[in-house]
């Protein structure tokens, strides 16, 4: 028998999802914003709020075994932040496979796609940037977290 911990969860219904900002990031509206609007969409939502520790954020995604990993950033220091976290996050075997995404604002420097790319590469599924694209953010991100419901 599995510990209570590692038993299987059934995987139906709405995501269970972890929102977070980074250790850097003070912010709370951005996050207080997408944790109403995935609610709004059904999904259940821990909100781990701003300036946590890249520990607590990969402790708390392995305690809480979420569907998707949302992280927030809105001083321009996201991108800093982001790499070591996603490495972290991809470095347990228990997280290899979870979704993990990133938006705001990451950078204030200016190569915003070029960002978004390293962060791919580092182990993101999606970066969504204010003003970075043909589809707004927002529309992108809900699309995302729809498409994985309906695949999961």
């Amino acid at each position: 028998m599995k510990p209570v911990e590692w038993a299987d969860r059934p995987r139906s219904g709405p995501l269970d999802v972890v929102v977070t900002g980074l250790p850097s990031d003070a912010h709370t509206w951005n996050l207080v914003f997408i944790q109403l609007l995935l609610e709004d969409l059904g999904h259940k939502v821990v909100n781990l709020g701003p300036c946590v520790p890249q520990d607590e954020i990969v402790e708390s995604c392995c305690k809480f075994e979420p569907d998707l990993l949302v992280v927030s950033s809105v001083n321009g220091h996201g991108f800093n932040d982001a790499r070591p976290l996603i490495e972290a996050v991809r470095s347990r075997w228990e997280l290899a496979g979870l979704p993990a995404v990133i938006g705001g604002k990451l950078g204030v420097g200016g190569g915003e796609r070029e960002q978004a790319g390293e962060l791919m590469r580092a182990g993101f599924d999606a970066v969504f940037q204010d003003g970075t694209g043909d589809e707004p953010g927002f529309a992108a991100f809900t699309s995302f977290v729809g498409s994985l419901a309906v695949t999961r």
